[in-house]
């Protein structure tokens, strides 16, 4: 059984969603990172998704780009990565850990060779945003002879026969984006997932974690509650580190949003009740 296996298991039998917590590896510089990342899992997070910083990270959103920036400024690369993260898989042996990165990382090393490097640092996914999943089979071969599991992304408007590849190809869980465009925190979410979730599962994917634009108890209560097995927060983590948040403080918030896991989400007749 993977650990994302007994992760998803783990949160089915108690009723909750799972939460994933995002970092960029080397923020807000080498020495402090390794704080941050196990304030994730003391404030309760169940998966985490590190990302590798990268000059041209076409997913994602401002404040994630600005902590690359930082972290690429402050000499951190690629081997730093590894090194920190097979650091923190001796600190916290069960936490599943997902790396977030981009093709140009995986080819600078080759691909079989990268694929041995994330399993040799005890790391259990690999996500490379920009692979499209009609290219994605040699990274799928690397990744299972070494016993990484390939995340890919999918979103509601994928065609039905994208998404039967990418339930070929992946393992671990499905990334699956809360809305169009780069990663980035919402003030509201408009989820409209039941077809895509029913789509996953009738192809037998892994389970579906929504992200981009998760930045709130609320935002996460509404994703458990449109079906989605877990959710992953990055820029509302990533913005409180740049602006000087403690690790007690990045604390406290993930177990906020761990919180959100456990609610059912507000409708509009809970409204109503409240008012009458």
């Amino acid at each position: 059984m993977t650990r994302y296996t007994a992760m998803f298991e783990r949160c089915r039998a108690t009723g909750e969603g799972a939460l994933g917590a995002f970092l960029m590896l080397g923020d807000p510089g080498p020495n402090a990172s390794g704080e941050y990342l196990d304030a994730l899992v003391a404030g309760g997070a169940d998966m985490v998704e590190l990302g590798i910083p990268f000059s041209d990270p076409v997913a994602d959103g401002p404040v994630i780009q600005a902590a690359a920036e930082r972290a690429l400024h402050a000499g951190v690369r690629t081997g730093d990565c590894l090194r920190m993260v097979a650091e923190f898989r001796q600190r916290h042996a069960v936490v599943p850990i997902g790396i977030l990165t981009y093709a140009n990382i995986v080819a600078a090393r080759g691909i079989e060779r990268f694929f041995a490097e994330l399993a040799a640092a005890g790391i259990d996914s690999l996500l490379i945003a920009d692979v499209p999943s009609i290219e994605a089979a040699p990274y799928a071969a690397a990744a299972k002879a070494v016993g990484v599991d390939l995340v890919m992304i999918a979103a509601p408007n994928t065609p039905a026969p994208t998404l039967r590849r990418i339930a070929e190809l992946s393992s671990g869980y499905t990334y699956c984006v809360a809305r169009a465009g780069v990663t980035g925190a919402d003030q509201q979410l408009t989820l409209d997932h039941g077809e895509l979730f029913a789509a996953l599962d009738e192809a037998r994917a892994p389970p579906p974690v929504l992200g981009f634009g998760i930045a709130t108890p609320e935002h996460v209560a509404e994703a458990i509650g449109s079906g989605a097995a877990g959710v992953i927060s990055g820029s509302a983590i990533v913005r409180r580190v740049a602006d000087g948040a403690s690790p007690g403080e990045i604390e406290q918030f993930v177990a906020s949003l761990k919180a959100g896991t456990r609610r059912k989400p507000a409708t509009a007749q809970d409204g109503a009740a409240l008012m009458s």
